[in-house]
């Protein structure tokens, strides 16, 4: 059992390298593996399934090829692609995730799978906002708007979140170590993991029944490009050079 598992991509039309990036990379190593999971933020933005960026029908052509060619496919949401819905899945050949899935990793252990977002509990405002963006009635209210007014709100989003991000410690953004505990004992497992947080790293930890645990964070595609891959030996974290896919 071959598990490869990537998040914070970011693909959007200013990034052209990410898209080609992306593109090779599951026209070769997402090729070798079992299962392939994408843990949100995929996309910089994503507005509704009916108005895809432009550019994104090769990232689906290429997604539902691997899931013909037999790997199975998972889409957790970000806190930028939280409007991918069934028509995106479809087409793409995958399954939907919900924000909190636990899993059995390659080597047979149970290991809990988040975007991250919701983990980093110290930002408040962040929190507030998610609770209103991840609400049905409010995304149904998002799609039922003109593809104009949309595109309006991400960027107003994206705005806000550059301002707000500035102006906010790391220590803020960063996941609150409560809630990683609170949420490895929900899930009664020892494993976490997530992006988000664009700090690729494992950490260990400690729960309140002295258990040994671990929190593996995925990095962000940006100058490197990071995957996880997760077979029957264990996990390792592998990062490239993006640099290559430049025009």
């Amino acid at each position: 059992m071959r598990q490869i598992f990537v998040s914070d991509l970011h693909l959007q039309n200013e990034r052209p390298d990410l898209v080609r990036a992306f593109l090779h990379f599951l026209d070769t190593d997402a090729r070798r593996a079992d299962q392939l999971y994408l843990l949100g933020d995929i996309f910089e933005a994503w507005i509704g399934d009916d108005a895809p960026f432009p550019g994104t029908e090769p990232i689906i052509a290429a997604l539902r090829n691997l899931s013909d060619d037999g790997v199975a496919l998972f889409f957790q949401h970000g806190n930028r692609d939280f409007l991918v819905g069934e028509q995106f899945a479809e087409e793409a050949g995958c399954t939907l995730l919900d924000d909190s899935t636990v899993i059995t990793s390659a080597d047979n252990r149970p290991l809990l799978l988040m975007h991250g977002d919701q983990l980093c509990t110290d930002d408040v405002e962040y929190q507030k906002l998610r609770v209103m963006l991840r609400n049905p009635m409010f995304q149904q209210n998002i799609l039922a708007q003109t593809v104009e007014q949309r595109l309006t709100m991400a960027q107003q989003l994206r705005d806000a979140s550059k301002e707000q991000g500035s102006q906010k410690s790391m220590a803020i953004m960063d996941v609150n170590a409560e809630a990683v505990t609170q949420a490895l004992v929900s899930a009664e497992t020892a494993l976490l993991l997530h992006g988000h947080t664009h700090r690729p790293a494992v950490h260990k930890l400690q729960l309140p029944d002295n258990t040994a645990a671990q929190r593996i964070v995925l990095g962000d595609w940006d100058h490197k490009g990071w995957y996880l891959e997760w077979n029957d030996n264990g996990f390792q974290l592998i990062d490239f050079n993006i640099e290559g896919y430049a025009d």
